[in-house]
C-alpha cells in the first residue's frame, strides 16, 4: 500500500483575535513546509449543497455534444473548453497530451459569463456564477490569512491585490473530466483521442500558476500524487524518475465523518516568486491508478470509474506588481540556488513583473499548440 502524502489538515473557521492569528501561523507554516494543505470543509465558507451541485454542473457541460464545446475551444484569455489531450502539463516527459477534458470559466458580471457557452448549459450560467463567488470568497479570506501569517504590512496586502474592485484577474474556475483507462485502451468512432496505458498521465507533472488553487473532489476517487522528494518549490516540472510521489486521500485521517470531503489548497508559482520562494508550490500530477481494488493504494479509492475535479485558480489583480512583500520573514528568506534557476523566475534574477506578465508566461508553456497556431496567423 503507498504511504499518503503527509499534508496538515486545518480548520480556518475559527474566529477573533487569537484564534484567527493561531491559524493564520498553521496555515503559512503548511505552505511553507508543504506547499499543499487540506481546509476542513464543513460548510462554513462553502455550502455542502453548492459543491455538491458544480459537480453535477461539472457532468452536465462534458454532458454536452462536441459540436457545442467545439464554439467554446479554450483562448489566450484562458477561458472555453480544452478537449481531451489538448493541454500537455509537462512537455517535456509526456509522449501525448493530457488525458482530460476540462472547461474554464473566467469572471461572471451579474450572473453572466464573459465567454462563449455550450448552448445546453446556458439555463445552469447562474449556478455557475454563483459558485465561482464562493469559490472567490474563500480564496479571498485565505489570501487574507496567509498575511496575518506573515505579518505583512498591512495585514490585508494579499487581500486587497485580489479584489475585483480594482481590477480583472485572471481568476478561474476550472471543471475537469477524467476517464478511467479502461475507456481509453482502444480507438473507436467515439473515442479517437490516442490510446492510454498504465505509463501514462492524465494530467502531466506541473505546479499550478497563481497565488492559491482551491481543489475540490469526490470521495474514493484516485489519482492525484504530489512530489514529496523536497525538490517540489519548481515551476518547470522535475524529472519523473528523481521525484518520489505521494498520492493525496480525498478523505484524510479525521476527516471520514465530515459531511463533506476537506478543500485541498496549494501555493501556485506566482504567490511563490511573489515571496521570494518562501512559499512552496510544489509538484503535482494525476495518474491512472493500476487497475481494480484501491487503485492507488489509499482505502477506499479506485480509478475504475471517471474522475471529476474542480478547480478554483486565484490571481491577483492582473496590473499588480510582484514586488517583494513587505514582511520581514519574506525579506530575510534566502533562496536556495535551485529557486533562482527555475522557470517561473524570467531571469536569473528576481525582478518585479505583472501578474498578468507572469502568467501569460506560464500559459505559453502548456498551450503551445495554441500560441503556434495563432503565430501561423
Amino acid at each position: 500500500m503507498s504511504t499518503a502524502a503527509k499534508i496538515p489538515l486545518i480548520d480556518i473557521s475559527a474566529t477573533g483575535g487569537d484564534a484567527q492569528a493561531k491559524v493564520a501561523q498553521e496555515l503559512v507554516e503548511a505552505a511553507v513546509e508543504h506547499g499543499f494543505v487540506y481546509i476542513r470543509n464543513t460548510g462554513a465558507d462553502i455550502p455542502v449543497e453548492a459543491v455538491e451541485n458544480a459537480f453535477e454542473l461539472g457532468k452536465k457541460i462534458f454532458r454536452a455534444p462536441v459540436e457545442e464545446k467545439q464554439k467554446c475551444i479554450i483562448q489566450e484569455n484562458n477561458r472555453g473548453w480544452s478537449s481531451m489531450n489538448y493541454e500537455t502539463l509537462d512537455p517535456a516527459h509526456q509522449r501525448v497530451g493530457d488525458f482530460k477534458e476540462a472547461f474554464n470559466f473566467g469572471e461572471f458580471v451579474d450572473g453572466k459569463a464573459q465567454q462563449p457557452l455550450p448552448e445546453s448549459f446556458k439555463p445552469y450560467e447562474s449556478q455557475a456564477a454563483a459558485f465561482y463567488d464562493h469559490c472567490y470568497n474563500l480564496a479571498l479570506k485565505l489570501n487574507h490569512l496567509i498575511g496575518i501569517g506573515l505579518a505583512v504590512t498591512p495585514p490585508t496586502f494579499f487581500y486587497d491585490r485580489h479584489r475585483r474592485e480594482f481590477g480583472p484577474s485572471g481568476n478561474i474556475l476550472r471543471l475537469l473530466y477524467y476517464p478511467p483507462l479502461s475507456a481509453l485502451t482502444t480507438t473507436t468512432t467515439t473515442n479517437t483521442s490516442p490510446q492510454a496505458t498504465q505509463e501514462d498521465v492524465r494530467a502531466g507533472a506541473h505546479s499550478d500558476y497563481g497565488s492559491i488553487t482551491l481543489l475540490f473532489r469526490l470521495r474514493g476517487q484516485a489519482g492525484l500524487e504530489v512530489d514529496t522528494s523536497g525538490t517540489t518549490t519548481t515551476t518547470t516540472t522535475t524529472n519523473p524518475t528523481s521525484t518520489a510521489w505521494a498520492p493525496v486521500p480525498v478523505t484524510p485521517p479525521g476527516t471520514e465523518s465530515d459531511p463533506a470531503p476537506p478543500i485541498l489548497v496549494n501555493i501556485g508559482d506566482l504567490l511563490s516568486y511573489w515571496t521570494n520562494g518562501l512559499l512552496r508550490s510544489t509538484v503535482h500530477r494525476v495518474v491512472f491508478p493500476p487497475p481494480g481494488g484501491e487503485g492507488n493504494g489509499i482505502e477506499g479509492e479506485t480509478g475504475n470509474e471517471p474522475r471529476y475535479s474542480i478547480a478554483f485558480f486565484c490571481h491577483p489583480v492582473g496590473k499588480t506588481t510582484l514586488e517583494v512583500v513587505p514582511s520581514e520573514r519574506v525579506k530575510n528568506h534566502k533562496p536556495s540556488g535551485e529557486f533562482t534557476k527555475r522557470g517561473g523566475n524570467p531571469d536569473a534574477e528576481r525582478k518585479a513583473i505583472t501578474a498578468d506578465e507572469h502568467l501569460q508566461m506560464r500559459l505559453r508553456a502548456s498551450y503551445k499548440q495554441m500560441y503556434d497556431e495563432t503565430k501561423k496567423e
